[in-house]
């Protein structure tokens, strides 16, 4: 138990920089706060115990403001970041790795008893305000981005956007690569950042990751054209991205 604890702690601090400590999480972590009495609640519903486990539901969503239902299934690992707004459904069934942002919804679109919510295989993240609908699949390390509708089964791997949600074909992109290469190595993580979404600022920060790229290539290239000119000249050494710290 204390190792299954501690393993949903570290997670945290594996996806969001903001956490500080163990005693912050452990206190101030909404998403923390309400996986740990979902899990109270479901051994609850498992085992009979219905409505002791929707009542711990319940004050769960009234401590936390996230609203998951005692019978909805949640693998390890599971961060929800902010989290005021969630809504998880009774047959939900989430995977290992997984996180959800706030308002997010993994709702159903049916009355009818049985399988009526999403699944969401290993590694899947859901942006902000996305609606994930219907007794549907999202397959494993899927990307469902912010304010999504989605109501059809999603792809291992895909990028889904928009209203109805689409999936986005990264291919057509020739540049994304290269972005994804800078932009790990500077720390930032471009999730959300394509060309296909209307955002101006993840547009503005993919042309400045491009721009990085060709000038680490040009400067590369007349380095080695003064080599072999036989030119003599000082290299400075340049710092890695992945060392530079931000000074605040």
């Amino acid at each position: 138990m204390l190792s299954r604890i501690k393993e949903e702690i570290n997670c945290v601090f594996e996806r969001d920089p903001a956490a500080q400590t163990v005693f912050e999480v452990i206190t101030t972590y909404p998403g923390f706060h309400a996986l740990m009495i979902h899990r109270l609640a479901h051994w609850c519903w498992g085992n009979n115990f219905r409505w002791p486990g929707r009542f711990i539901s319940h004050m769960g969503r009234w401590f936390t403001g996230i609203e998951i239902h005692p019978g909805a299934e949640i693998g390890r690992r599971f961060f929800i970041d902010h989290g005021m707004g969630v809504v998880i459904g009774e047959t939900a069934i989430i995977g290992d790795d997984c996180t959800l942002y706030h308002g997010v919804t993994l709702g159903g679109t049916s009355w009818d008893k049985g399988k009526r919510h999403p699944t969401l295989h290993d590694g899947v993240v859901v942006g902000a305000g996305a609606k994930v609908l219907g007794p549907i699949e999202i397959g494993k390390d899927a990307r469902i981005g912010s304010n999504s509708v989605v109501v059809k089964a999603v792809p291992k791997g895909a990028t889904v956007i928009g209203i109805p949600g689409h999936i986005v074909d990264r291919s057509k992109d020739k540049n994304i690569k290269e972005r994804e290469e800078i932009a790990k190595k500077m720390g930032f993580n471009a999730y959300g950042a394509t060309s296909d979404m209307p955002d101006p600022v993840a547009h503005t920060i993919n042309h400045m990751l491009d721009h990085i790229h060709r000038m680490d290539k040009q400067l590369d290239n007349m380095g080695k054209a003064l080599k072999k000119s036989n030119v003599n000249y000082k290299e400075d050494d340049i710092l890695p991205l992945d060392d530079c710290e931000i000074e605040q």
